[in-house]
């Protein structure tokens, strides 16, 4: 059973339901959301690349039980990896059986040559278009979305969860959908075990991110950038900041830069942390354990796995430090980064407790490896952002739609004519 310890920042909202019968809350939570539909238009946004259609089982139990719930309105698909028509047409005959009465299905074909047409108009009107990925691909999604301008709140998840089951979805949406609460964006988190390793997952949070927050949050504190320390404190607040799971408010999404590198997830706190308020944002525990695919170390190449990972985030934090008015150099740099291991190797022996009284593997030598190489990819980061970078966002559809007023009219007959020729 959950705990119910609550962030000074941020309202969590557990999983005390576990504590009773799980059918019996399932039927009600899904009676108030199918409550709520009735005047409040649902979207699920589901980024999918060519490759998962593949993945076995793993998608097809998404899909099934996708199925069951009866509050969608809208299930639209951003599938990348998928340069020819006939990979396109095949997802869009997958996808098509998550249609049903009242719920439109479309498939939003990223690399088809309608939607790559308007990037590349989008481009030469100098608007960010970014790189081919889960970031460009939900950004020009939600375009899309706001261009058929008939939804009020828009979740989204990933398409390779092992565990994934219809709660985990109605968790997520339901305290964005109810209009008696205040939240306009809602985060999953969630335990990390996988049950074939019977082992801890998830370093990248673990090893990186919740070290590192912890490390600048308390030199902001000790260097007087109290708003700085605000802001690293509320990244804190997130028991899992790289989950891809949220939900937020139309009107919101309006209004967010996308990241379109490994720092998506980030910085997209960050855009929600600028422009709400603390009291509209909440995180949600989604379901007792969480598995999908595993990302490898690569600690020798900057461009795969986890290194490209932390890199990209590390590089987010950094330019935003330098952005609010804090000087970076190589020997703070050199200092965080040192702060930040000794910091890590603490957490790592937590670690190696938790898993000890929870039956669990632990490698106390290669978690202690990969905080190490951690430390490497976190001066990568800085090698790769000195000088007048900018953090890899695309702007706003608020902002593309004043540069470009006719894309929204654009996008929408684009994506209608690929989902309807044959």
């Amino acid at each position: 059973m959950a705990d119910f310890h609550q962030e000074p920042l941020i309202t969590t909202l557990h999983a005390l339901y576990e504590a009773f019968d799980r059918g019996a809350y399932l039927s009600s939570l899904e009676r108030r959301l199918e409550h709520h539909s009735q005047h409040t238009n649902i979207t699920l946004l589901l980024p999918s690349l060519f490759s998962e259609l593949q993945n076995g089982g793993v998608l097809q139990n998404i899909l099934d039980e996708i199925k069951e719930v009866r509050y969608l309105t809208n299930v639209v698909v951003a599938l990348g990896g998928a340069p020819e028509e006939e990979q396109f047409r095949e997802a869009q005959a997958y996808f098509a059986q998550l249609g049903a009465p009242g719920r439109d299905v479309r498939v939003l074909w990223v690399d088809g040559p309608r939607v790559q047409g308007l990037l590349e108009e989008m481009a030469e009107r100098e608007i960010a278009t970014g790189e081919k990925g889960k970031g460009q691909s939900v950004w020009i999604t939600l375009g899309y979305l706001f261009a058929r301008d008939e939804t009020d709140v828009i979740a989204l998840h990933d398409c390779d969860i092992v565990t994934y089951d219809r709660l985990l979805l109605g968790r997520l949406i339901e305290p964005v959908a109810n209009t008696n609460n205040d939240f306009q964006f809602c985060k999953g988190y969630y335990a990390r075990i996988s049950p074939e390793d019977r082992a801890m997952k998830g370093r990248a949070t673990r090893l990186f991110v919740t070290p590192f927050v912890d490390t600048v949050a308390q030199l902001m504190c000790q260097r007087g950038h109290s708003e700085l320390e605000r802001f690293f404190l509320y990244h804190r607040a997130f028991k899992y900041p790289l989950a891809g799971e949220f939900c937020f408010t139309t009107d919101l999404a309006r209004g967010l830069n996308v990241a379109y590198d490994w720092g998506l997830e980030v910085a997209t706190l960050s855009q929600v942390y600028d422009q709400l308020t603390a009291r509209q944002i909440a995180q949600i525990d989604l379901t007792p354990n969480y598995e999908h695919k595993h990302q490898e170390l690569a600690p020798d190449d900057t461009d795969r796995g986890l290194h490209r990972m932390v890199v990209d985030i590390a590089k987010f934090y950094l330019t935003y430090m330098r952005s609010h008015g804090v000087p970076l150099d190589d020997s703070f740099v050199d200092m965080v980064l040192h702060t930040y291991y000794q910091r890590a190797l603490k957490y790592v022996r937590k670690y190696s407790y938790d898993a000890d009284v929870n039956g669990l593997a632990f490698d106390l030598y290669e978690e202690e490896t990969a905080a190490g190489h951690f430390r490497g990819f976190l001066w990568d980061a800085w090698m790769q952002s000195k000088g007048p970078q900018e953090a890899k966002l695309l702007p706003s559809w608020n902002r593309v739609a004043y540069v470009f007023p006719e894309i929204f009219d654009r996008l929408l007959t684009a994506v209608e004519q690929d989902n309807a020729a044959q």
